[in-house]
């Protein structure tokens, strides 16, 4: 499974861990993923979305519908 959010399309970053000692080794910053179940009026059925947490806090405040909506645009 990839580690994508499937509102915003965001994925994992890559950096560096950095030792006390300066050492570098790469590293995966993964985003906060959820599985949520997300009830549409409109098609009258349950999806299941596995989103970011600040993706479902947009997701409360603009909707199911502007989301995809904006997702497909961009």
């Amino acid at each position: 499974m990839a580690n994508i959010c499937e509102l915003t399309g965001k994925g994992p970053m890559s950096g560096n861990n950095v030792s006390h000692a300066h050492n570098k080794t790469r590293r995966r910053f993964m985003p906060n993923l959820q599985k949520k179940r997300i009830w549409i009026p409109e098609e009258n059925k349950w999806v299941t979305v596995k989103a970011t947490a600040k993706a479902l806090k947009t997701l409360d405040k603009k909707g199911y519908n502007a989301m995809m909506k904006e997702l497909k645009n961009s």
